[in-house]
């Protein structure tokens, strides 16, 4: 892969877990990185700045129009143009379909999907202005085979495997590319909470590499998918998840 030649990087959700992988890798490649979230993005930025990298923390809600509307309004005015794009905020509550409320349905659709449309909206004509741009968003391997009580989040990920199909058609002639990434159950300070040692073990029999995935099995496909070795990959859907069965 090619020098990132210091363009501005923005990962949503890198406070931790998976986001904050995305972020040290994207400022270790050379990338001035802003680390988007409504959580305390400290320890990322702390942990970029002492590795030697640039790196910066804005608060943002991404499932509102206006929040990411400034957050693009402060990357312009502090660091120019957003080169690279990774719409990885995201949430998972489990619940069975009749005991979930509109209310809900609405909240997850808008961190998972509505958020790339927000961020996609106020990014692109960046993009455009400069001829060349990278958008990564997070999507799931459930999307092959569902999941029993996530059905609003496998639906909310199914929705950005299709946006990223049909958007690429859009700006490709731009020389922007986008694409998603869908990995398995990852260990995360999230996931190690909500999901019992009995869902990681079940997961694991089940795939070609027998462990379990953290988030530095994603980084390497993200690195790629952001640089200029990636000019001819867009719409697609990379399943990273260690040979994970279908069905």
């Amino acid at each position: 892969m090619r020098e990132s030649h210091g363009r501005c990087a923005i990962v949503t959700g890198g406070g931790s877990g998976i986001g904050q992988a995305y972020a040290l890798r994207l400022a270790a490649d050379g990338h001035r990185v802003v680390v988007a979230d409504l959580a305390d993005a400290g320890e990322t930025v702390a942990a970029i700045r002492e590795a030697g990298g640039s790196g910066i923390a804005i608060s943002c809600d991404v499932s509102s129009g206006a929040s990411v509307a400034a957050l693009r309004e402060q990357v312009e005015r502090e660091l120019g143009n957003c080169a690279v794009l990774v719409s990885n905020a995201g949430i998972y509550p489990y619940a069975l379909l009749e005991e979930t409320s509109w209310e809900q349905w609405r909240a997850i659709m808008s961190v998972n999907l509505d958020a790339l449309f927000h961020l996609c909206k106020e990014f692109l004509p960046g993009m455009r202005r400069a001829r060349w741009g990278r958008i990564i968003a997070m999507a799931s391997n459930t999307f092959h085979s569902g999941l029993p009580g996530l059905t609003p989040y496998v639906a909310s990920k199914g929705g950005v495997i299709g946006f990223v199909r049909s958007l690429a058609g859009e700006i490709g002639g731009d020389g922007i590319t986008i694409n998603a990434i869908a990995p398995g159950l990852t260990r995360t300070p999230g996931t190690s909470t909500g999901s019992p040692n009995e869902a990681f073990e079940h997961v694991v029999a089940g795939q070609a590499i027998a462990r379990v995935e953290t988030p530095e099995d994603l980084v390497g496909a993200m690195a790629f998918l952001a640089s200029d070795d990636a000019g001819f990959v867009t719409g697609q859907t990379l399943v990273v998840d260690g040979g994970h069965e279908r069905g």
